[in-house]
């Protein structure tokens, strides 16, 4: 089974603007909560988010800041002002810019700017201005535009996209990063963005890119990949780019390199090698690649680093390494061979995530527990190897959560669906009071996975029903016997559980000879 395709922002970066005088725990338990929101919509839904960059070097004082969007949009005539003072000399344009990127701070600010006549290509001429301050206020302006939602500004935009490509291959790693995210930006809007992108070579120049020593370039080439990758046109026309390219091969080793360095440039591929793995355009390839070990010796350290040390923050990274095991499991049956030797490893690594990480990070059980489903879909090795954990108990124990109850049950059934041997073991890790537990919950989904899993134990092995109906588990069905949705099913584990449970019929006295 698949993990739902998911996007979005990761590590939200830096945002440009002026700063106010904010402590530096302030500033970071701003960026704290940014990224929180950013990261939960990349986990729940298929969104491509847009980021802006923080601009920490600017600390002119008398300057009014415009962290959390202080400043007032521009009149139009303060726009025309701006322009007209761009003109003037080095020093000027150089203030009039910086003014202008914080009014393009405001999507009114923006309209009027683009409206204006000749004012994009007066932005773009200083962009490509060999005067490096008066290149980075320029990129500054076009990064705010960037960020925009309205297609006008968007499509104001495309002529300065080979430029942030060329610019891409320079010395400034400032302006690297910068023009990084400023096309990351861009390249989610439309179909006709990307067929400016693609022809003017910008993969093989982000594979460039990627064999930078600079972890602030290298995650920018992530976060711009991974726009990329979310787009509708990604099957089709990018993916098989890149995985003709060497590209996969960088991104595992980046996944796995400079942990101790920050987890944001692994964050970023590790959501890249997810969204090319759900596309399942040539999966094989990266199996032959050997992504599977790579990731699962990964998750292993990242286990290893939650029991060291605070887990805070790995969340970012187990996420998506979680994603890309279960989904390559379940793409290739023969990736168990390449799991045995870590088997027990691998379940333990899981189950140590899902407990670091409770309750605080329900998500990341959640992908835990979908890793545990796959694992133990089709492999009796495994299933065994999941009773034998030391653990279990903690799993039994997730039976009571209700965002996490259906997975666990899931990963029941499959332990179940192996037959007697299995289900003999799972009724003395006293599975049956759990069980019965279960059945008081209202969720139709979770009450019908555990009318799933009794039946399994009763065929598999009836003395569960005998000690089923000891412990009033058919007061336990009684409650849900009008619930249409599960109605049948309680019926006949009802039937079921008392026949198997009811004592046995004398037997009748065998003929005498005398009656023969």
């Amino acid at each position: 089974m698949l993990s739902p395709a998911s996007a979005s922002a990761g590590l939200a970066g830096r945002r440009s603007g002026r700063r106010r005088c904010c402590t530096a725990e302030e500033l970071r338990a701003r960026r704290r909560e940014r990224e929180a929101a950013l990261r939960s919509a990349r986990r729940q839904q298929q969104l491509v988010s847009k980021r802006l960059l923080w601009e920490d070097t600017l600390t002119d004082e008398g300057q009014v800041g415009t962290d959390g969007g202080t400043t007032a949009p521009l009149s139009e005539q303060e726009v025309s002002e701006l322009l007209r003072n761009i003109q003037k000399g080095t020093e000027e344009r150089i203030k009039s810019l910086r003014h202008l990127r914080w009014g393009l701070q405001h999507k009114e600010s923006q309209q009027k700017f683009i409206r204006l006549e000749g004012s994009m290509r007066t932005l773009i001429g200083l962009f490509t201005s060999n005067l490096a301050d008066l290149q980075m206020e320029a990129a500054w302006c076009l990064h705010e535009l960037s960020h925009s939602q309205d297609p006008d500004v968007m499509k104001a935009c495309l002529p300065a996209t080979s430029y942030l490509l060329t610019y891409l291959s320079g010395h400034s790693i400032a302006l690297t990063e910068l023009c990084l995210y400023t096309l990351g930006n861009l390249a989610v809007e439309t179909k006709v963005v990307k067929k400016q992108l693609l022809p003017q070579g910008m993969i093989p120049v982000l594979a460039s890119c990627m064999q930078s020593p600079h972890m602030a370039v290298q995650e920018g080439v992530g976060y711009a990949l991974s726009q990329l990758l979310q787009s509708t046109e990604a099957a089709e026309e990018i993916i098989p780019l890149i995985l003709d390219s060497s590209l996969s091969q960088h991104m595992l080793r980046l996944v796995c390199s400079n942990l101790e360095q920050g987890v944001g440039v692994a964050v970023e591929f590790a959501w890249c090698l997810h969204y090319i793995i759900c596309s399942r355009v040539n999966n094989s390839l990266l199996i032959s690649q050997r992504a599977l070990p790579t990731l699962v010796r990964l998750l292993l350290d990242l286990a290893s680093m939650t029991t060291a040390t605070s887990a805070e923050g790995l969340e970012l990274l187990v996420c998506p390494v979680v994603r890309c095991i279960s989904n390559l499991l379940a793409e290739d049956e023969t990736c168990d061979g390449e799991l045995q030797a870590q088997a027990e490893c691998l379940l333990r690594a899981a189950f140590v995530c899902i407990r670091s990480f409770l309750p605080k990070h329900l998500f990341i059980v959640q992908e835990c527990l979908w890793l545990l489903s796959n694992l133990t879909a089709d492999s009796p090795m495994l299933c065994s190897a999941l009773l034998g954990l030391d653990l279990f108990p903690l799993l039994l124990q997730l039976l009571h959560c209700q965002k996490a109850s259906v997975l666990v049950l899931t990963v029941l059934c499959n332990v179940a669906a192996k037959g007697s041997a299995h289900c003999q073991a799972l009724h003395q890790k006293a599975g049956l009071p759990s069980l019965i537990g279960a059945l008081a919950v209202s969720d139709d989904q979770a009450v019908n996975h555990v009318l799933e899993l009794l039946h399994l134990l009763f065929l598999h092995w009836p003395e569960a029903a005998l000690d089923f109906v000891d412990q009033s588990g058919l007061q336990a069905l009684e409650r849900h016997r009008d619930n249409l949705q599960v109605q049948e099913k309680v019926e006949a584990l009802v039937r079921i559980a008392s026949q198997l449970a009811a004592p046995p019929q004398d037997c009748p006295l065998e003929a005498s000879a005398d009656d023969l």
